[in-house]
Protein backbone atom coordinates (compact mmCIF):
# COMPACT_ATOMS: atom_id res chain seq x y z
CA UNK A 1 0.00 0.00 0.00
CA UNK A 2 1.52 3.53 -0.68
CA UNK A 3 0.19 6.08 1.72
CA UNK A 4 0.67 9.72 1.73
CA UNK A 5 0.59 11.66 4.98
CA UNK A 6 0.03 15.46 4.23
CA UNK A 7 0.87 18.27 6.75
CA UNK A 8 -0.87 21.02 7.70
CA UNK A 9 1.91 23.26 7.07
CA UNK A 10 3.55 24.97 3.98
CA UNK A 11 7.26 23.92 3.19
CA UNK A 12 10.28 26.26 3.27
CA UNK A 13 12.36 27.42 6.05
CA UNK A 14 10.97 30.47 7.31
CA UNK A 15 7.58 28.42 7.46
CA UNK A 16 9.32 25.63 9.00
CA UNK A 17 10.98 28.49 11.52
CA UNK A 18 6.84 29.92 12.23
CA UNK A 19 5.73 26.97 12.74
CA UNK A 20 8.22 26.11 15.57
CA UNK A 21 7.67 29.46 17.15
CA UNK A 22 4.24 28.74 17.19
CA UNK A 23 4.35 25.37 18.41
CA UNK A 24 6.86 27.41 21.83
CA UNK A 25 4.67 30.05 21.92
CA UNK A 26 0.90 29.14 21.67
CA UNK A 27 0.75 25.25 21.19
CA UNK A 28 -2.85 24.60 21.69
CA UNK A 29 -3.86 26.80 18.81
CA UNK A 30 -1.30 24.73 16.75
CA UNK A 31 -3.25 23.34 13.94
CA UNK A 32 -1.10 20.72 12.27
CA UNK A 33 -2.32 17.19 14.72
CA UNK A 34 -0.32 14.77 12.44
CA UNK A 35 3.00 17.51 12.97
CA UNK A 36 2.34 17.17 17.07
CA UNK A 37 2.29 13.29 16.68
CA UNK A 38 5.29 12.74 14.60
CA UNK A 39 7.12 15.73 15.22
CA UNK A 40 8.74 17.45 18.44
CA UNK A 41 9.28 21.22 18.30
CA UNK A 42 12.71 20.13 16.21
CA UNK A 43 12.66 16.76 15.55
CA UNK A 44 11.07 14.01 14.80
CA UNK A 45 9.84 11.77 17.27
CA UNK A 46 11.89 8.44 18.10
CA UNK A 47 8.97 6.23 17.96
CA UNK A 48 7.45 8.00 14.59
CA UNK A 49 10.92 8.01 13.35
CA UNK A 50 11.51 4.11 14.13
CA UNK A 51 7.76 3.33 12.33
CA UNK A 52 8.47 5.18 9.56
CA UNK A 53 11.94 3.16 8.84
CA UNK A 54 10.84 -0.18 9.58
CA UNK A 55 7.25 0.35 7.49
CA UNK A 56 6.61 -2.45 4.62
CA UNK A 57 4.55 0.07 2.78
CA UNK A 58 5.64 2.84 0.48
CA UNK A 59 4.78 6.25 2.21
CA UNK A 60 4.68 9.89 1.40
CA UNK A 61 5.63 12.98 3.21
CA UNK A 62 4.37 16.60 2.03
CA UNK A 63 3.96 19.54 3.24
CA UNK A 64 0.59 21.36 1.77
CA UNK A 65 1.77 23.28 -0.63
CA UNK A 66 3.84 20.46 -2.03
CA UNK A 67 0.40 18.20 -2.35
CA UNK A 68 -1.65 21.00 -3.90
CA UNK A 69 1.01 21.15 -6.48
CA UNK A 70 1.79 17.24 -7.16
CA UNK A 71 -1.72 16.25 -6.86
CA UNK A 72 -3.78 19.32 -8.34
CA UNK A 73 -6.45 19.17 -5.68
CA UNK A 74 -7.09 20.33 -2.15
CA UNK A 75 -7.69 18.98 0.44
CA UNK A 76 -9.08 19.47 4.57
CA UNK A 77 -5.40 19.17 6.40
CA UNK A 78 -3.72 17.43 7.85
CA UNK A 79 -4.55 13.78 5.94
CA UNK A 80 -3.26 11.09 5.44
CA UNK A 81 -4.25 9.14 1.78
CA UNK A 82 -3.99 5.78 0.36
CA UNK A 83 -2.84 5.83 -3.34
CA UNK A 84 -4.93 3.06 -5.06
CA UNK A 85 -3.40 0.96 -8.29
CA UNK A 86 -5.58 3.43 -10.54
CA UNK A 87 -3.15 6.32 -8.75
CA UNK A 88 -6.83 7.27 -7.29
CA UNK A 89 -6.47 8.90 -3.77
CA UNK A 90 -8.94 7.91 -0.99
CA UNK A 91 -8.53 9.09 2.36
CA UNK A 92 -7.64 7.04 5.35
CA UNK A 93 -7.35 9.90 8.57
CA UNK A 94 -8.53 13.11 8.24
CA UNK A 95 -8.68 16.19 10.20
CA UNK A 96 -10.83 14.81 13.09
CA UNK A 97 -9.35 11.75 13.35
CA UNK A 98 -6.05 13.01 13.81
CA UNK A 99 -6.92 15.50 16.60
CA UNK A 100 -8.12 12.48 18.80
CA UNK A 101 -5.14 10.97 18.67
CA UNK A 102 -2.54 11.82 21.26
CA UNK A 103 0.38 10.13 20.64
CA UNK A 104 2.43 8.63 18.08
CA UNK A 105 1.75 5.13 19.75
CA UNK A 106 -2.04 5.99 18.63
CA UNK A 107 -1.15 6.80 14.69
CA UNK A 108 1.36 3.88 14.40
CA UNK A 109 -1.06 1.46 16.19
CA UNK A 110 -4.08 2.46 13.49
CA UNK A 111 -2.23 2.89 10.47
CA UNK A 112 -0.65 -0.69 11.53
CA UNK A 113 -4.23 -1.79 11.88
CA UNK A 114 -5.21 -0.29 8.52
CA UNK A 115 -2.24 -1.39 6.69
CA UNK A 116 -2.93 -5.26 7.56
CA UNK A 117 -7.23 -4.92 6.34
CA UNK A 118 -4.82 -2.89 2.82
CA UNK A 119 -7.54 -0.73 3.13
CA UNK A 120 -6.75 1.33 0.05
CA UNK A 121 -6.85 -1.57 -2.24
CA UNK A 122 -10.26 -2.82 -1.68
CA UNK A 123 -12.12 -0.37 0.15
CA UNK A 124 -12.12 2.66 2.24
CA UNK A 125 -11.92 3.33 6.12
CA UNK A 126 -16.02 4.50 6.22
CA UNK A 127 -16.62 0.78 5.11
CA UNK A 128 -15.07 -0.11 8.49
CA UNK A 129 -17.97 -0.17 10.86
CA UNK A 130 -17.67 2.69 13.23
CA UNK A 131 -17.41 0.67 16.28
CA UNK A 132 -14.26 -1.10 14.54
CA UNK A 133 -12.66 2.39 13.93
CA UNK A 134 -13.28 3.55 17.79
CA UNK A 135 -11.52 0.58 18.92
CA UNK A 136 -8.47 1.43 16.43
CA UNK A 137 -8.37 4.65 17.48
CA UNK A 138 -8.22 4.00 21.70
CA UNK A 139 -5.61 1.81 21.39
Amino acid sequence: MEIIFVYNANSGLINTILDMGHKIISPDTYQCDLCNLTYGIVTERKEWKNFRKSSKDALEFLHKDEFEEKYREKREYPVILSKKNNKELEQLLGPDDLKQMKTAAQLIDCLKKISDLDISVESSIDNIPQSNLNLIKEQ
